[in-house]
């Protein structure tokens, strides 16, 4: 669970995350991820651990809309469905609800829609209150880092770091854990859509406050 969140925290900072230029402007990715707007993808996730010779590797596919929420696919090696809005969080593995947490058993989950409006609005303010953010590179290839400002906050979960590069998308996120416990992502066949969300789409995202 806490790696999914942290997942779309890397998500939405990444979609407007922005990296200083030598000519002092702006740049960053190219695409936005505004209201009413969706992100779909595809995911490759592998998560290596102390003590095991070889990562745990899991498939999928995402979709995420600014003030809606996160649905989480994963296919392979068995299908598992993780849904985040801000009612809470539904997990589905195989057709079986296996996990439902409302909001007030999450208390770190208040917080991070604080943020992540924040991030999708092009306001770092919240963010930066609990990260400190290192960004470098351009608009065609750009890196963010970022470091929690406190290991006793709920946020940190506990992560050591968050490493996300990527052009016109998050092409790459690293999560890394004290410990050494990390994950890496990549993302592919992304795509921006103002079309309305599917009827599964909605049913997933509504399920989580019922």
């Amino acid at each position: 669970m806490r790696r999914v969140i942290a997942v779309l925290l890397a998500l939405a900072l990444s979609m407007h995350a922005t990296v200083g230029r030598a000519d002092g402007g702006a740049a960053g990715p190219s695409r936005s991820l505004a209201q009413g707007r969706t992100l779909h993808g595809k995911f490759v996730q592998e998560r290596r651990l102390q003590g095991f010779k070889a990562p745990l590797r899991s498939e999928g596919q995402f979709m995420l809309a600014p003030g809606r929420g996160l649905i989480w696919q994963s296919e392979k090696p068995f299908p598992v469905t993780t849904v985040i809005t801000a009612a809470g969080l539904v997990q589905d593995v195989g057709g079986m609800e296996t996990m439902r947490m409302p909001a007030a058993r999450l208390p770190f989950l208040a917080k991070l829609y604080d943020m992540l409006g924040g991030a999708l609005t092009g306001d770092w303010r919240a963010l930066e209150r609990e990260f400190t953010i290192i960004r470098q590179g351009d608009d065609r290839a750009w890196q963010v880092e970022l470091q929690p400002r406190t290991v006793t906050d709920p946020m940190s979960m506990p992560i050591r770091v968050i490493r996300i590069s990527g052009g016109h998308f998050v092409d790459r996120v690293e999560i890394v854990k004290d410990g050494g416990d990390a994950d890496t992502l990549e993302f592919g066949e992304q795509t921006l859509s103002d079309a309305p969300s599917s009827e599964a789409e909605n049913a997933l995202l509504t399920s989580v406050g019922k």
